[in-house]
């Protein structure tokens, strides 16, 4: 005789294991304005908010930055 829907185990439905390694963060938004956090290789002021977690740059870092990175090898 057939078992009620909820007595069945859920065959249909994948089991679902925690990711090893979590999720990336988020990068961070640029912010409309004031107060703005200090670049941490040259001093100037980014565009990022003082509250910005993590290496903050300024868009001139930060493009020299990406190219040190993409061009070693």
């Amino acid at each position: 005789m057939d078992q009620p829907q909820q007595d069945r185990p859920q065959q249909d439905q994948p089991q679902q294991d925690p990711s090893y390694c979590p999720a990336p963060a988020a990068p961070a938004a640029r912010v409309p304005g004031p107060p703005y956090a200090d670049c941490l290789e040259c001093g100037r002021p980014t565009e990022y908010g003082v509250a910005t977690p993590g290496v903050v740059l300024c868009p001139v870092c930060e493009w020299q930055d990406a190219q040190r990175t993409a061009c070693s090898g």
